[in-house]
């Protein structure tokens, strides 16, 4: 750290870099920090380092000279702590802890300030290293000097114990020497490697509770577990990490939306990308192309133990590789088709054209629209002990019970087009393909629906009507997807508002807004609106969830005749609406009456 505080006041101009060069000197002769020797040669003060580390990660800066501390706010984190980290805990509201840093990134410092304060949010504010010891000092009490006693053991060796006097008992933790005995014949590194090779041989569970409490391990092994740790306490779906020229970033996706977490040092990443590739059963050597694949890991949280699977993408950028590791929770998986959000006469239609014996359903939407979800809990309603349901996956997200499901494996030819020819070979009643994304595939699935068997697959489209045109498009004549295809389901997700903190929101809202929203005139004087006040149930963000908005167009035989005559999506959603399709936008519409999302959330998923 001292070193990227004398480089960030070169870059901020409030040194020269002779002027470092002389205060690294200075400290490397004192004994003390380099924030120290800065104050002490009077190059800047520590207000200024305070200024310029609330510059650089965006914190508030505090001038701790000026703060007095209440005694039942020290007594949340021990001296012990405070020193060990060097930071310095200022107050206590309810469940938030405010704690001085001078470095922010260091993941460690604040978890451990968290749990043993018994909070559950830390609010950082940044201050030089010096000031912060000082505060200490000032508060907590001088720290008793480490006087080097002459002693000699047998042999002529002077003993640990001895070398560091009285005060060795009381300052030095047992938990603070766990691994590092021997180091003087393996070495640091070597120390780290083994770590990982035993964290990869042994129990791979990761418990909070131990995370807090026991000794440091290698600072990889542990900043991974606890990013996954607090992905998971925030509810996240992805975890992105990534590369930029000074530093790089971790970015949580909770409910469909990015959230930065935390940046840190560059000398932080390979190791920790590294450490991903590893666990993932990557190349680790390999940076310059594309790579794929997932793992497990068992989680202790809160009484509860909980399989977790990751699916992990890295990808090499400007600045590095990139990562990004998507969380596959079982225990999120809603198979139960009601509780999706359809609504009712959209849901009738879905389960009457999954209950028909052949033919194709299609589930089309953006990446992280929750096809997959929705295919999932279509086979849970189809999977009966006299069904043969045979799936094409890439990847596979979770397995189900009861289901064949392949993974798709491109390198040695078994991609969606070869599996489901195969398929036809294995008696099938459901096949389900993962995506159509050539002609070859659509063919085939095409081929399979007209000879008895019920495919459901998925495209990226924006919609319901546009689907067929892009079957078309892709070499697939008319007359067969309109005989073919049953139904084509479009959706989005859209966060729920939280129910903790739940708030009418009517008064404020234009009735011109809603009238352009899309609802009639004659519903606006009677209509609500309700938004989130934002709660610690939500972390003030209003919402809590997400729930799906869908475009239900069931291919009727008006419908067949529009297709087989290469009709405009235009001329196919018109006939559909007059058929009681609702589009996505009307489905938004009826979650706002329905007090289940915001106006601001249907704007953004819907046109």
């Amino acid at each position: 750290m001292a070193e990227k505080v004398g480089t960030l006041l070169v870059e901020a101009g409030r040194l020269t870099q002779a002027q470092l060069d002389e205060a690294v000197a200075y400290a490397r002769q004192s004994g003390g920090s380099l924030s120290s020797a800065l104050v002490a040669l009077e190059l800047v003060t520590d207000v200024e380092i305070g200024a310029v580390l609330s510059n650089k990660y965006r914190y508030p800066s505090v001038d701790l000279s000026r703060i007095t501390v209440e005694p039942a706010v020290l007594k949340r984190l021990p001296a012990a702590s405070a020193r060990k980290f060097n930071v310095m805990p200022l107050a206590r509201k309810g469940p938030r802890l405010t704690l001085a840093m001078s470095d922010p990134t260091n993941l460690f410092a604040s978890d451990d300030a968290r749990h043993r304060a018994g909070c559950t949010t830390v609010d950082i504010v940044v201050a030089s290293e010096n000031a912060i010891r000082e505060s200490i000092e000032r508060h907590y009490g001088a720290e008793k000097a480490l006087v080097p006693v002459k002693r000699t053991g047998s042999g002529g060796a002077e003993s640990r114990a001895s070398l560091f006097g009285d005060a060795t008992q009381e300052l030095l933790n047992p938990e603070d020497l766990t691994g590092f005995a021997g180091l003087g014949e393996i070495g640091a590194d070597a120390m780290v490697e083994e770590e990982v090779e035993s964290d990869l041989d042994g129990d791979d569970s990761i418990d909070l509770a131990a995370l807090n409490q026991s000794a440091e391990d290698s600072s990889t092994v542990s900043l991974m577990n606890r990013l996954l740790v607090l992905s998971v306490q925030r509810g996240a779906s992805d975890i992105h990490i990534e590369p930029y020229e000074r530093f790089f970033r971790v970015r949580f996706r909770v409910d469909g939306v990015l959230e930065e977490i935390v940046r840190l040092p560059n000398t932080q990443r390979d190791p920790l990308l590294q450490r991903i590739k590893i666990m993932a059963r990557l190349d680790i050597a390999e940076r310059r192309l594309p790579q794929g694949g997932r793992f497990k890991r068992k989680l202790h949280l809160e009484g509860r133990s909980r399989e977790l699977d990751y699916r992990v993408s890295v990808l090499p950028t400007l600045r590095g590789e990139k990562a990004v590791l998507r969380l596959l929770d079982k225990s999120k998986l809603m198979l139960d088709m009601r509780k999706l959000g359809f609504e009712p006469a959209s849901l009738e239609r879905f389960k009457a054209a999954i209950a028909r014996p052949y033919g194709i359903v299609l589930v089309t939407g953006p990446t992280g629209s929750g096809k997959t979800n929705t295919l999932y809990s279509a086979l849970t309603a189809l999977n009966e002990k006299d069904t043969n349901i045979m799936t094409a996956e890439d990847p596979v997200e979770f397995e189900l019970e009861g289901v064949n499901q392949v993974q798709i494996r491109e390198a040695v030819g078994l991609n969606f087009a070869s599996a489901l020819r195969e398929f036809l070979r294995q008696d099938p009643n459901v096949v389900l393909v993962g995506e159509i994304r050539d002609y070859e595939t659509a063919e085939i699935a095409v081929k399979a629906a007209l000879t008895g068997h019920l495919v459901l697959s998925t495209l990226h489209t924006n919609d319901a009507p546009s689907t067929v045109s892009r079957l078309v498009n892709m070499g697939i004549e008319p007359f067969l997807v309109g005989t073919a295809v049953n139904l084509i389901q479009a959706q989005r997700l859209v966060r729920r508002i939280c129910a903790a903190c739940k708030k009418d929101v009517t008064e404020q809202i234009p009735k011109e807004l809603l009238v352009e929203l899309g609802f009639g005139p004659e519903e606006v004087p009677s209509l609500k609106v309700y938004e989130g006040r934002g709660c610690p149930a939500c972390r003030n963000t209003g919402f809590k969830g997400r729930v799906g908005l869908y475009e239900v167009m069931e291919i009727t035989d008006a419908i067949r005749d529009l297709v087989m005559v290469g009709a405009t999506s235009v001329e196919i959603q018109k006939r559909a609406l007059e058929e009681g399709m609702l589009t996505l936008r009307m489905s938004g519409l009826q979650k706002i009456r329905d007090g289940v999302t915001t106006i601001d959330e249907v704007r953004r998923e819907t046109v």
